[in-house]
């Protein structure tokens, strides 16, 4: 496939990088791959190069930050974004979509896939499987609801699907490795966003939106 393109992976397993690079190579022509480990140096790279499409993994030893979309696209506005992550899309596709990733896929697809994929957002501007399509869709129907999972912070997802499995505020405490009144907080926080006031009533929420 012939677009002349600058491609710019963030990812920080080096062995990723190398395979996406491989693949790119093999059926992109003229392309040029950009590397980064971390958001700091991705962000250096995006103020002196013009780039196409970014790869971006969005969670970094560790560390996720679902606002690096937004930043990046500060940066070069008319950046293309795909996501490629080892979580679920049911979970996390509809959360980066909506702060402007213009395609979502998880690291477990095949290497036919992340061509399309790529091919897609390269000639399209935005790659979306059925499934990721059908739930935009519905939310598109249900954009008059306001208390959705949506406008929970990544953390404060992660910290809802631990109280509906059953795990009390010192499990989290123990398995996120924060403080007990963190935990509290963000529970507060869930609560308030979602309008309600008990983990029966968060369940059903996240039971509906997935």
């Amino acid at each position: 496939m012939t677009i002349q393109s600058n491609i710019l992976l963030i990812d920080d397993h080096l062995v990723v990088r190398k395979g996406i690079e491989i693949i790119l190579n093999d059926n992109f022509n003229n392309c040029t791959v950009f590397n980064s480990e971390d958001y700091n140096n991705a962000l250096k790279i995006l103020q002196t190069v013009a780039v196409d499409l970014i790869i971006l993994d969005i969670n970094i030893n560790g560390f996720e930050d679902i606002k690096i979309v937004k930043t990046m696209k500060e940066i070069q506005p008319n950046i293309k974004i795909l996501v490629f992550t080892s979580h679920q899309e049911n979970q996390y596709g509809i959360r980066y979509i909506q702060q402007g990733a213009n395609g979502f896929l998880n690291k477990f697809c095949t290497e036919e896939v992340l061509i399309n994929a790529i091919k897609s957002i390269l000639e399209k501007g935005h790659y979306y499987s059925k499934e990721l399509q059908d739930k935009l869709e519905q939310k598109i129907n249900k954009k008059n609801l306001v208390y959705t999972i949506d406008n929970l912070s990544n953390r404060e997802y992660e910290i809802s699907k631990l109280l509906v499995n059953g795990y009390g505020n010192l499990e989290i405490a123990n398995l996120l490795n924060i403080q007990m009144s963190t935990v509290s907080t963000y529970k507060n926080r869930v609560f308030e966003k979602l309008n309600i006031n008990n983990i029966v009533a968060l369940s059903e929420i996240l039971k509906e939106e997935n």
